[in-house]
């Protein structure tokens, strides 16, 4: 079904409201820019098919349950909402563990996925599409920065299906009016300042969530290798506060034609990153200076998937959109333990629930 409307120029400076069609709206990144466009007076409609997003974030948003893969639920979304202008597309499987056992899953739901879902969004006449990606698919250099231009080198299945997606989408632009702005996220951390949104994973896998789980038990922190070649040789990471990535993406849709008005390619990306590199020890040593009591670390192996880590050390956020982390690491803990303290207030425990329907 062709789409056959003129849809509104997305403003470079802020000029216009817009209609935001936001793929994963109800995860932890895409309810967050989601917020964040409400706060700005855009509007956000979130299409989530609730695997991992949580229904709760979505209360008083536009939200249409369904999987991006189903053709037929996304055109019937794109005909009940014509005045679309951009898509910020969230909705992927994430995590490097459980993507070197279920590699087939990933593909299928990050992949072949996209795909179905950018013949609709090109079929409706949707044009503007910001796509996020990751800084996992990077080769770092010896000191584990990266750029823009740094090799690609995707070493987990995860990685791998960011990584093919974006080079898919970058064949699709050529020769297609698409134009498509890939952001490639460090480490986000923190949650909506407000407290509307955070981590909707219970035991998140990522160091910081592992940190809080080690505090609430009391049992030690296990540290993924010491054996990484980095300062104190545990891994290093680039923590984003999830509200400055937020703000990149309002940004992004602001200067969205300008980016492209100049005849480049069709397809570009930037790195959306702190630029300061933070290792796994650095890390418990920040959270224990906020918390009440210290949390003790052991060694652990290596996990499948792993990696060093990278830092950005680029400053095209910077140049194109005007970007840069606003929030420092410390901030980014404080906020996560504070959306911990919250969390169960504003979503319901879903194994809980199981059980006593169970029973």
């Amino acid at each position: 079904m062709q789409q056959s409307a003129t849809r509104c120029r997305v403003p470079a400076g802020g000029g216009l409201l817009v209609k935001v069609l936001i793929a994963g709206g109800a995860g932890f990144i895409g309810s967050t820019i989601a917020s964040a466009l409400i706060d700005t007076g855009h509007t956000p409609v979130v299409l989530d098919s609730l695997v991992t997003g949580r229904r709760e974030f979505c209360r008083g948003r536009s939200f249409h349950v369904g999987d991006i893969a189903d053709a037929d639920g996304v055109d019937r979304l794109l005909t009940r909402h014509p005045d679309i202008d951009a898509v910020i597309h969230c909705a992927a499987l994430i995590a490097v563990p459980d993507s070197v056992a279920r590699p087939v899953d990933y593909y299928r739901a990050n992949v072949s996925a996209t795909l179905e879902f950018v013949d609709r969004l090109l079929a409706h006449g949707v044009h503007r599409l910001i796509f996020s990606s990751s800084a996992a698919i990077y080769r770092p250099d010896a000191d584990l920065g990266v750029d823009e231009v740094s090799p690609l080198d995707a070493t987990s299945p995860y990685a791998q299906t960011k990584l093919v997606v974006e080079r898919m989408l970058a064949d699709i632009a050529a020769s297609s009016p698409l134009r498509v702005l890939s952001l490639r996220y460090f480490n986000p951390i923190g949650a909506d300042p407000a407290l509307r949104t955070g981590l909707q994973v219970a035991t998140p896998s990522h160091a910081l969530g592992r940190l809080m789980q080690a505090h609430q038990t009391g049992v030690p922190f296990s540290v993924n290798g010491l054996d990484w070649p980095t300062r104190d040789g545990s891994g290093l990471r680039d923590y984003v506060h999830v509200w400055d990535l937020a703000d990149a993406h309002l940004r992004a849709l602001d200067r969205f034609d300008d980016i492209f008005a100049v005849g480049g390619a069709p397809h570009t990306a930037l790195n959306l990153g702190s630029g300061t590199g933070t290792t796994v020890l650095e890390l418990v040593a920040a959270f224990n200076a906020v918390v009440d009591r210290p949390v003790l670390v052991r060694e652990a192996p290596r996990r499948p998937g792993d990696t060093a880590g990278a830092f950005t050390r680029s400053r095209r956020a910077w140049e194109v959109l005007g970007w840069r982390a606003q929030r420092d690491l410390s901030t980014g803990i404080v906020d996560s333990l504070a959306w911990h303290d919250r969390r169960g207030q504003v979503l319901e425990d879903l194994a809980a629930r199981r059980r006593q329907l169970a029973g």
